[in-house]
């Protein structure tokens, strides 16, 4: 069991001189912000397939222990919209996160606000992502000769973990939510200023949340109160359960467990809020 807070992506012009050190060079930001979290959100990821020697530098300028989650690419969630992906996911697999080893934590997939939910759709998606290194290895395999720079080796073989975050309040039902906990794929808790569904049901055997700004998207910072409310939530599913007043769509309650792994994600960082929200939530939780 563990907690993981963290942001996501570490470069950001506004956080020079305020989160990062006025000299502190622009290539050892990783290595700074990876000092101050346990785990960060890689989203350059997600608007464009990263090469291995890309990975190989991320793996070298973070400690050990460290793990990063890394965003799908909105090629396969919002330009083909799940059709006709399998060229291009395993070219995702290929392109070098498979570089990071033991430092790969869980795989984000994002969708659109306009993407419904699609039973027959989703639950051949589900069913395709690899569960270890070893069948991402052999996805990756199978990537487009289009991919001049591929990476297929693993060290080990490890575990995989998958996240959705939906945006279409279509997905706010019972199948879905039953289809998730099938595939044990968590779905993100995601607080989006009311934009978009806050849904907490637990699906698999950790969970996900991203904290994208509680009053203004992307924006606005989290006060007192509600990020000890926000420890108070992790807490219950670091313990295994379910935080009193859970916002959930099925009646039913999650398979029980000792424990589960928990992973919190700023993304309120167009005001340079989400280096220091992860930083007060973090010492909230500490032992």
């Amino acid at each position: 069991m563990s907690v993981r807070i963290g942001i996501s992506g570490w470069r950001y012009a506004p956080w020079r001189g305020r989160f990062y050190p006025e000299d502190l060079p622009q290539r050892l930001e990783l290595h700074y912000a990876s000092r101050c979290f346990r785990s960060i959100e890689l989203n350059s990821s997600f608007y464009a397939l990263q090469r291995p020697e890309s990975y190989r530098r991320w793996h070298a300028d973070t400690p050990r222990g460290f793990v990063f989650a890394v965003k799908a690419p909105r090629f396969i969630t919002h330009v083909r919209r799940l059709r006709d992906i399998d060229g291009p996911l395993a070219n995702f697999f290929a392109s070098g996160l498979l570089e990071l080893r033991a430092k790969l934590g869980p795989v984000l997939w994002q969708f659109p606000p306009s993407l419904r939910y699609d039973p027959g759709l989703f639950e051949d998606f589900l069913a395709r992502l690899p569960r270890d290194a070893r069948q991402a290895q052999a996805l990756a395999r199978g990537h487009e000769a289009r991919l001049a720079h591929a990476s297929v080796a693993i060290d080990r073989n490890h575990r995989l973990r998958h996240a959705v975050e939906i945006r279409h309040e279509s997905f706010a039902c019972e199948p879905f939510i039953a289809q998730l906990r099938r595939h044990r794929v968590a779905l993100v808790v995601a607080d989006t200023a009311g934009r978009w569904p806050l849904l907490e049901d637990v699906t698999a055997g950790f969970m996900y949340l991203r904290l994208h700004g509680d009053r203004e998207l992307y924006a606005s910072g989290y006060g007192d109160a509600a990020l000890d409310d926000w420890a108070r939530r992790i807490r219950a599913w670091r313990r295994g359960g379910q935080p009193q007043g859970a916002r959930t769509v099925s009646p039913g309650r999650p398979p029980a467990r000792t424990s589960r792994d928990v992973y919190c994600y700023f993304d309120n960082d167009t005001k340079v809020k989400a280096p220091f929200d992860a930083g007060r939530l973090a010492r909230r939780l500490d032992p």
